[in-house]
Formats: structure tokens, C-alpha cells, sequence
């Protein structure tokens, strides 16, 4: 059940961007993904960045970087440019860092951490069971980053955090990722999966490769029931046949 105590937003979801973060190939099946984030700006001037990327210093080393977290052991990244960091993406939709309000984050990997240090002014929100975690998981066994010391807001449940933005609890890909349903003007239902549902075939693979596949199983078809029954468009997580198709900032969804 929603919890409908949470006015942490003021306005309801106006424009939804899908922000660019890079490439990366998965060394099974050798599969070219778009690293994404995004920005939601609400009809009350709120800017919530979703997710960060990579860590700002791979920009520095990309090699050394990959060799240093193992990251190299799963695939390559084959584009990340100072064009693919958020202030860069953000500035697409004319928004600069202090205008961003909240920062969400979906899960605590590599690939979306990026932004957990920056934005000091917006307060950072994450499920309970993720923050709970002594470290962000990062990669593998690599956890290099400590929580940071930031407002924090953390849920333990599905939460309708404003007007026509709901958290949603989705455990599988890591204990505490979270997935969100927007109620948008112009397009309506928009259900962002991220790694909950990284891709449609991880369905049918019965996410073999997730840590927790039965719960990750759970969560993913809790999560198409939610989008059948809201007739949401759905932006899944790292899909490669999406990814090249999908209108990224400065286009927006409305």
C-alpha cells in the first residue's frame, strides 16, 4: 500500500528528461547499454535529479579506473566524456546544480552513485534498506564510498512523495532499489524501472544473474502489473533495443 504522508514535493511532475551518462558493453552477450539518469521538473519549480552515472574520477583514467574497481571483469565502457556528467546533462534542460532540489537515488552501484557527494544543497532520498547498507554497494566486493553525511530522507515502503510521484519499493537487483511511477501531463503514466527491470529479457531469463532472482522475479512483475494497470509507458533500466530510441535532454517527456 502507498503511503500518502510523504509531501516531500510541492508540484506534480511537468517535464521528464532523460539525461545521457555514457555507453557500456557488457561482456555477456556482449550487449551496448545506455548509462541513464534522469531529471524531473515540476510544475512548482522543483528539479529532481535521479541517479548520477559513474564516479566523477573515471573521467580522469577511464582504464585505471575500470582495473581499480574490477569493472573491467564485467565489460567496458566505450563512451564517457565530461558531456556525460550531470551539471553537463542538467545544463541541456537549462537547469545549473543549485537549481536541483532533491536528488533520488535508485540504488548504490557504480553506475549510478555518481552524484551521491554533489548537490549538497538537495536533500538525498533513498529506500531505508539501501541507506541501511554500511556502504554503497558499488561493484562486486569494491565499496570505496562511505555514505555521505547529507540530509537524508529514506523510505521504508511505496511512497507517493508528491502529486503524481510515487516511490516504489523493488528488491532484487540490490535490497533497496526503488522504481517510480510519474502521472505526467501530456504523456501520462511513465513507470521508471531502473535496475528493477534493467531490460524486458531479464523477465524471461528469470533474473538469472540478480543476487536475489525469486525476489527480484517478485518485484518485477509486481512492477508490469503497476504499469498494465496504469497503462504506463515504461523506461526500463539499461535496455539496448530502448536506449538508441528513447528522446534524451534537451527533448523532454511532458
Amino acid at each position: 500500500m502507498t503511503d500518502p504522508a510523504h509531501n516531500i514535493l510541492k508540484g506534480r511532475p511537468a517535464r521528464l528528461y532523460v539525461l545521457d551518462y555514457g555507453l557500456f558493453q557488457v561482456h555477456a552477450n556482449n550487449r551496448i547499454i545506455g548509462i541513464c539518469g534522469f531529471l524531473v521538473q515540476t510544475d512548482a519549480n522543483e528539479a529532481i535529479l535521479i541517479d548520477g552515472g559513474f564516479p566523477a574520477h573515471y573521467l580522469d583514467d577511464i582504464n585505471a579506473a575500470s582495473a581499480a574497481d574490477n569493472l573491467a571483469t564485467f565489460g567496458t565502457i566505450l563512451s564517457l566524456t565530461p558531456e556525460n556528467r550531470p551539471a553537463a546533462q542538467l545544463a541541456k534542460a537549462g537547469i545549473i546544480p543549485d537549481d536541483i532540489t532533491h536528488l533520488i537515488l535508485t540504488h548504490g552501484h557504480i553506475d549510478h552513485i555518481g552524484a551521491l557527494n554533489d548537490f549538497p544543497q538537495a536533500p538525498l532520498l533513498t529506500s531505508a534498506t539501501e541507506r541501511a547498507l554500511p556502504q554503497p554497494l558499488y561493484f562486486g566486493s569494491i565499496r570505496p564510498i562511505n555514505w555521505p553525511n547529507r540530509e537524508t530522507i529514506t523510505l521504508a515502503g511505496d511512497t507517493q512523495i508528491g502529486p503524481g510521484f510515487t516511490i516504489l519499493m523493488a528488491p532484487g537487483h540490490t535490497p533497496g532499489q526503488i522504481a517510480m511511477l510519474l502521472d505526467m501531463p501530456q504523456t501520462g503514466p511513465v513507470l521508471l524501472t531502473s535496475d528493477a527491470i534493467s531490460r524486458p529479457a531479464e523477465i524471461t531469463e528469470g533474473f538469472d544473474t540478480a543476487p536475489d532472482p525469486a525476489t527480484a522475479q517478485a518485484s518485477a512483475a509486481r512492477l508490469m502489473q503497476l504499469a498494465n494497470d496504469h497503462s504506463a509507458h515504461i523506461l526500463y533500466g539499461h535496455c539496448p533495443d530502448q536506449w538508441p530510441t528513447l528522446k534524451k535532454a534537451p527533448d523532454f517527456f511532458d
